[in-house]
């Protein structure tokens, strides 16, 4: 059996492993189909976290020899990488009621050839619908930010809404703020290929902030009032600044990028105050959120799942490319750390 792991930062490979016996409460899903995670899970594949000024994460200095009073060292583990799995139940403890044998499930976890999860006190172990699609499935992480996002910036029927940022959950975000009724949407990301899937999953029109003043054409755009909401998916400080100019007077930038720490030049003085923009920080796993006890980080996901599942949004042309398992790794260094541009969330196939 492989799995998918880090063996030191920027380097990913296949490596053996031995399957386990399950406990009275888990099952065994033999994995069909799985997406890394290309925010946060790359930070530590780097070596790097936004919450230290060291060069290596918490993760990887677990595995760190070192000198006392160094933080750095030669990493010998292995760091396992992957977010969602999609597979058959090919086992059930024998305290497990709720799940078979047969049936296709998505839940989070490792890339490897079977995964092992608790079956008896998880609700993120889900059962996938007859005819539902794989790709909506692993999408099931950043489809909760989105979400999250697009309700913290109190998008309604009517909004000028720009989405900054089209990765997977600002793809989606595109998506949910359209079919939440907002009367322009607009989609901002140098890239292209991701301008074109926003155009054809909700975006009404979409800039490239490299060519343009992507403030002032939304506020063209909005004859001069500028977006209700603007959702900051990128983490870069240009677009929060485009965003403050963009924004109109008293509207909400909901910022949902993990940013790492700005450069100087971030101007909070004319745009900021002149346009009296609330900056709102969303997270969908924080609790309590701003509309606790009514919404909870569960009801976000249930009400996810069910938009994934009964097709309400569309994640095909958000999974690119497909690989093989067995060029997982190769495929991760190359579309998830060298080159992001190339892959929005990449999703992988097990030839069986």
């Amino acid at each position: 059996m492989k799995k998918l792991v880090a063996v030191k930062p920027r380097v990913a490979e296949l490596l053996e492993y031995e399957d386990s016996s399950i406990s009275p409460n888990e099952v065994k899903i033999e994995v069909q189909f799985a997406s890394p995670k290309h925010g946060t899970e790359v930070i530590d594949f780097r070596g790097m976290t936004p919450f230290m000024d060291e060069d290596f994460s918490e993760e990887w200095r677990m595995f760190m020899p070192r000198e006392e009073g160094t933080t750095k060292g030669i990493v010998f583990g292995e760091f396992q990488l992957g977010n969602m799995v999609v597979g058959q139940i090919i086992e059930v403890g024998s305290e497990v009621t709720g799940f078979q044998v047969g049936e296709t499930v998505c839940t989070y976890g490792p890339i490897r050839e079977t995964v092992i999860v608790n079956a008896v006190d998880n609700h993120r172990l889900r059962k996938m619908p007859e005819g539902s699609k794989w790709q909506n499935a692993v999408c099931y992480d950043p489809a909760q930010f989105a979400m999250s996002g697009v309700r913290d910036a109190n998008v309604r029927a009517g909004d000028y809404v720009v989405v900054v940022g089209l990765g997977a959950i600002g793809q989606l975000a595109i998506q949910l703020a359209k079919k939440a009724g907002a009367s322009i949407v607009v989609g901002i990301d140098p890239l292209n290929q991701r301008r074109d899937i926003a155009l054809r999953n909700g975006a009404d029109i979409c800039f490239d902030p490299t060519v343009c003043d992507v403030g002032f054409e939304v506020k063209k755009l909005t004859n001069k009032i500028g977006a209700d909401s603007i959702i900051e998916t990128s983490g870069n400080a240009a677009a929060l600044q485009a965003a403050l100019k963009g924004i109109a007077y008293g509207g909400t930038i909901s910022y949902v990028a993990f940013g790492k720490a700005f450069p100087e030049g971030l101007n909070f003085g004319r745009e900021a105050h002149f346009n009296n923009a609330k900056i709102v920080f969303s997270r969908a796993a924080s609790e309590p959120n701003p509309d606790y006890p009514r919404w909870n980080r569960k009801r976000i996901e249930e009400t996810c799942w069910e938009l994934l599942m009964n097709g309400y949004l569309n994640c095909e042309d958000i999974i690119e490319p497909i690989v093989t398992f067995e060029k997982s790794a190769e495929a991760y260094m190359e579309f998830v750390d060298q080159h992001p541009e190339l892959s929005i969330k990449m999703g992988i196939e097990y030839k069986k």
